[in-house]
C-alpha cells in the first residue's frame, strides 16, 4: 500500500506540528471533509468515517485497532503524511482507496488504482454467507466472476469457498492486470485465473455452478450527474448505454449457456433496476436485501433463464 508523495505548504507544515494524537487528527480531518462538502461513497458514508480510513490507512493501522491508539502521540512524519493526504482528498476529489492504493471488500484488502472500480458491491455479503441458501448443502465447485475489474468478488468468493475454482473475466488489459496482482497478493493462482474476454467470448465451452457479474450498468443520466469523485474511475466499468443495460441484456441472453442446470446467476443493476423491471415485466427477478444496504442485485437461476430465453434473445 502506497500513497503519493506531498508537498506540503508552510501552513501544513505549521498545522501538521499541531496535531499530535491520533484523535487530534480525525476531528481536523473531518471537520475539514465536512467544510468542503467531500462526497463519500467509496467504502465510508460520512466524513467521520472518512477520517477514520484516511487516518488508519495513512499509519498503516487495521480497521480495528484498538481504541487506545487514539491517543497515541504521532511523529512529525506520520502526521505531515496525514495532512498531504486529506489535502490531496480535498483538492483532487480522487477518492481516498485511489490515494492509498487499497480498498477493503468482504473483509480482504485489495489493491486498486484508477484502471478498475473501486470494490463496494453488496454482493460483498452473499459471499461473506458463503451465497447462501443456494449452495448450503454443497458449495459451488466452479465460479464465473464476470467483468471483475479488480478481481475482488472472484477472489473474495475463492477464500470464503476454498474448494472453489473461479475465473476472473475482463475486457479491460489494464483492470486485468490490477486482477493478477490482487491473485498473487492472496495466493489463490493455484484456483483463479485471469481471462481476457468480451463477457462470456474467452470462456467458450466452459461451465459454471455460478456466475456473478457486477457489470457496468449507470444509465446516461445518472452518468451525467454524478460527483466529481466518480469521474476518476474508469468511463467502461460505469457507464452502458441510455438505461444502463447494454451489458446486462446480453449476460442474459448468454448466461445460460455457460450455467450449470442447477447453477444460478447473481448481477447488480443498481438504480438501473427500474429500467430492467420495465424492460422484462414478466420475469420474476429474485431482488435481494441486505444488511449493511445496497440494492439492484438480482438472482435468476437456470430454469427460469430458460423460460424467459425467448425473451432474452429479443431485446
Amino acid at each position: 500500500m502506497s500513497s503519493p508523495a506531498t508537498t506540503l505548504t508552510l501552513t501544513d507544515h505549521a498545522l501538521a506540528s499541531e496535531l499530535i494524537s491520533v484523535r487530534d487528527c480525525l476531528r481536523w480531518a473531518t471537520s475539514e471533509f465536512l467544510a468542503h462538502r467531500l462526497h463519500f461513497g467509496h467504502g465510508t458514508d460520512s466524513a467521520w468515517d472518512e477520517a477514520v480510513a484516511l487516518v488508519l490507512g495513512a499509519l498503516h493501522l487495521p480497521w480495528d485497532a484498538d481504541p487506545a491508539v487514539l491517543d497515541a502521540r504521532l511523529l512529525g512524519v506520520e502526521r505531515a503524511r496525514i495532512v498531504g493526504l486529506a489535502r490531496q482528498r480535498i483538492e483532487t476529489r480522487r477518492p481516498l482507496p485511489y490515494l492509498l492504493g487499497e480498498a477493503f471488500f468482504a473483509g480482504y484488502p485489495f489493491e486498486v488504482d484508477e484502471r478498475v472500480l473501486i470494490p463496494r458491491s453488496p454482493i460483498a455479503e452473499l459471499i461473506e454467507a458463503g451465497f447462501a441458501p443456494w449452495f448450503e448443502a454443497t458449495p459451488p465447485v466452479r465460479v464465473l466472476d464476470l467483468c471483475t475489474g479488480s478481481g475482488c468478488i472472484g477472489i473474495a468468493t475463492a477464500l470464503t469457498l476454498p474448494t472453489c475454482a473461479v475465473d476472473l473475466v475482463d475486457i479491460s488489459p489494464e483492470a486485468l492486470a490490477v486482477a493478477k496482482a490482487n491473485i498473487v497478493r492472496h495466493d489463490v493462482g493455484r484456483r483463479v485465473r485471469a481471462v481476457a474476454s468480451d463477457l462470456f467470448d474467452g470462456v467458450a465451452g466452459q461451465t459454471y455452478d455460478l456466475i456473478v457479474s457486477n457489470p457496468p450498468y449507470v444509465d446516461s443520466r445518472d452518468l451525467a450527474a454524478m460527483p466529481a469523485e466518480y469521474r476518476h474511475e474508469p468511463d467502461l466499468a460505469l457507464g452502458a448505454g441510455s438505461d444502463g443495460l447494454d451489458i446486462v441484456r446480453r449476460i442474459l441472453r448468454e448466461a445460460r449457456g455457460y450455467l450449470s442446470d442447477d447453477g444460478i446467476l447473481v448481477v447488480e443493476v443498481g438504480n438501473s433496476q427500474r429500467h430492467l423491471e420495465a424492460a422484462f415485466p414478466e420475469v420474476p427477478f429474485l431482488w435481494l436485501d441486505f444488511e449493511r444496504g445496497g440494492e439492484g442485485v438480482f438472482v435468476l437461476d437456470a430454469e427460469t433463464l430458460d423460460a424467459h430465453a425467448a425473451q432474452f434473445a429479443a431485446a
